[in-house]
């Protein structure tokens, strides 16, 4: 029988696993600057409302950036608030999660999202020194009796 597992938690992997694949996408287009033959560091900004799991997203980038470019390569994540403001009165708030999308203040419901659902690259850390190979499995000592 194969393995069991939670519902949605296939579609949670899939979802960072695209995101991962999105970033390596991104960053191997992008123009390598003279003399940079691969990728020390990304740094990326993800919205505590856009739906990422950190530690998935940091394991599919790993795999994701298995053969490219970005082998390698540390993922820095910065995550930044939901936030949120109130049309009548002018209230700010950090929406939180769930996200609360009524003004504590005047109670009122026409508010607006600022901020919480960005998902963006900000800084790409090139390296001049090529990746080193992989070495492969050791070998095994054969027997020669």
């Amino acid at each position: 029988m194969g393995a069991r597992t939670t519902p949605g938690q296939d579609g949670a992997a899939m979802h960072e696993m695209s995101v991962a694949l999105s970033v390596v996408d991104h960053v191997e287009q992008a123009v390598r600057p003279d003399g940079a033959h691969g990728v020390r560091r990304v740094h990326v900004e993800i919205g505590e409302l856009a739906g990422v799991v950190p530690d998935a997203l940091a394991f599919c980038f790993e795999l994701a950036c298995s053969g490219t470019v970005l082998e390698g390569a540390e993922l820095v994540t910065r995550f930044l608030p939901g936030r949120a403001s109130c049309a009548p009165c002018g209230r700010a708030w950090d929406t939180g999660m769930p996200p609360d999308m009524t003004c504590a203040a005047c109670r009122g419901g026409a508010t607006e999202l600022l901020s919480g659902r960005e998902l963006r690259i900000t800084e790409v850390h090139w390296s001049a020194e090529p990746a080193a190979p992989d070495p492969g499995p050791a070998p095994h000592p054969e027997e020669s009796r």
